[in-house]
């Protein structure tokens, strides 16, 4: 047995880990785990699972890791599982819970990075399913920059008479207006959710699927697959082969999340109708890879981009209709016949997203789901950029043009979700007003939690289209109605939505792309003047950590920018 390191170039970690006789106390404790000689030998693929039962978005997982394991070994390698951590947003939504669901990308992200710097992996496959570990596997995956393949867990299939998790919220907010009685209420929440799989709209989780897959991470088709089924199956045990054949090219991450990749995701987010945390995962992604990415890319690219997708929650389908059709294959290939895509880019199957693209079939005459080029549900993105003297920094809107593309209204401000949901659910908040949240940023919340309980009771209230709210928190893809998210800077680092009052005019024009109070610079200043910066809501621990060193939203709100 030599010292010399072993010269398949595919086995670059792995190699220094496990080869030679002063390595012998390694393989001892790989042995234990399942390694023989033969294993020794093999480029090792780490699979990177969030299985848990903590969400039925990622219940189903370790069988998928499994399969990618397999494909793995068949391929010619070692595959090995390690797991991650998820939480659920659809639990924790409306508690303080929730501030630990962005924080949850950066753990995810660290713990996926340190599990394979330390072991040595030469390749991985990551597989998440639910909101959060979606970029967090791929800023841990972009970190690394080794061949990798990301697979998403899938999508859930409807419950009873076509509802989802989103009907429970809004049937929530019906039931505290009188609309429904208690009966009705808990024959939603017994049947909306019937299995495994991941929210059934294009939420969050389904547009973080089809950006990473649009993005060249994923193989062909792995973001339309349902959770249950051969097809999700048969994806992550291709995935596992596939990161041998990456190793073969060497071809990495950097090699794929380009400029001109994440061009292409955020014009695919577009066209489906997408959430606003594809902004803020993009912008982290892009931040891991090193590439410039900037809130005003999506208003760049959105001018030329339409909404084709008549997807929940704005629209009427659910993600496993659009898998029953093609998925977003013959779409992603009706964007770039019209010259929306770049097609020269590089994906994990080694081939350019044109070369994946060749031979997909369009979708059938008659579906309804997704609109023609040429009668588009709306000509531009639904994403908007806004600026303005209550965003310097930018802010966040999802305008589908069905709530109008204009609000002016009173503002009606609270410290806390908790605080604001009291007031939607008692009937103090009216028609004309302007909901203001703030102190939920990433600093001052912490964690920047997700509005879904107050916009879904704004809209259960019947309110959606006579009540606008914004914040410094973020939004639920589940989240519809005239809402505004991300407003930075946020009010803990003394942003100007710190300082509205009860009673300001606020005025969002997401035509003009514009959010602003009507206050002069003088009074603005004399309120400054006299604001001051609250004590942090944590002292110690996670939430603690992460306030002290995550950045503005307009950045991503990632943990480890450069000094």
């Amino acid at each position: 047995m030599s010292d010399e390191p072993h010269a398949d170039p595919r086995r670059r970690y792995s190699s220094p880990v496990v080869d030679g006789p002063g390595k012998s106390a390694s393989r001892a404790m790989l042995r234990a785990v399942g390694f023989e000689d033969d294993d020794f030998c093999k480029p090792q693929v780490g699979i990177a699972s969030t299985a848990s039962q903590v969400t039925p978005c990622n219940s189903h997982i370790d069988e998928l890791a499994e399969q990618a394991r397999a494909g793995a070994n068949e391929a010619g390698g070692k595959g090995v599982v390690f797991n991650t951590i998820t939480i659920s947003d659809g639990i924790a939504n409306g508690t303080e819970g929730m501030k630990y669901s962005l924080v949850s990308r950066e753990v995810i992200a660290d713990s996926i990075e340190t599990v394979a710097g330390c072991e040595g992996f030469d390749g991985l496959v990551a597989i998440g399913g639910c909101d959060k570990n979606m970029p967090g596997c791929m800023i841990g995956l972009a970190r690394l920059d080794r061949p990798s393949v990301f697979v998403y867990g899938g999508t859930i299939l409807p419950g009873d008479n076509h509802t989802d998790i989103v009907s429970v919220f809004e049937a929530m907010g019906a039931h505290s207006r009188g609309d429904i009685d208690l009966i009705a209420l808990k024959q939603i929440e017994e049947t909306a959710i019937p299995g495994p799989g991941a929210c059934g709209g294009m939420y969050t989780a389904n547009t973080m699927a089809s950006a990473i897959e649009a993005l060249g991470m994923s193989l062909p088709n792995s973001s339309a697959q349902n959770a249950v089924s051969d097809t999700k199956r048969d994806d992550s045990r291709a995935a596992g082969a596939a990161v041998l054949a990456l190793l073969e090219r060497d071809l990495k991450p950097s090699d794929i999340m380009t400029s001109d990749a994440f061009e292409n995701a955020i014009t695919v987010v577009i066209a489906l109708g997408g959430s606003t945390n594809a902004v803020l995962h993009l912008l982290a992604m892009a931040s891991a890879i090193g590439v410039e990415l900037s809130v005003d890319d999506f208003t760049r690219i959105g001018r030329r981009v339409p909404v084709l997708a008549d997807l929940r929650p704005s629209g009427h389908y659910m993600m496993s209709e659009l898998v029953a059709i093609g998925g977003i294959q013959p779409l992603m290939k009706t964007l770039l016949e019209a010259g929306l895509l770049h097609g020269d880019c590089l994906t994990v199957t080694g081939k350019t997203l044109a070369e994946n693209l060749a031979e997909v079939a369009a979708y059938p005459d008659d579906q309804r789901i997704i609109a023609a080029l040429d009668a588009p549900i709306k000509a531009q993105s639904h994403l908007r950029i806004l600026h303005g003297n209550l965003a310097p920094e930018g802010a966040v809107a999802k305008i589908t043009g069905k709530e109008g593309t204009r609000f002016t209204g009173r503002a009606r401000v609270f410290g806390s979700e908790e605080e604001a949901q009291a007031r939607i659910n008692d009937g103090s908040v009216v028609a004309g007003e302007v909901v203001v949240i703030r102190y939920e940023g990433p600093r001052g919340g912490p964690g920047m939690r997700e509005m879904l309980t107050p916009t879904s009771a704004i809209m259960g209230r019947g309110l959606g289209d006579r009540v606008a709210l914004i914040t410094d928190g973020r939004f639920s893809g589940g989240s519809h109605g005239f809402v505004v998210g991300h407003v930075s800077p946020e009010a803990f680092n003394g942003g100007p939505i710190a300082l509205v009052e009860d009673g300001d005019e606020i005025t969002i024009d997401a035509e003009a792309d514009t959010i602003n109070v009507a206050l002069s610079h003088d009074e603005f200043e004399l309120r400054r003047a006299a604001w001051r910066q609250p004590e942090p809501r944590y002292r110690r621990g996670v939430l603690a950590k992460y306030a002290r060193t995550v950045s503005s939203a307009s950045l991503g709100a990632v943990t480890d920018l450069p000094e």
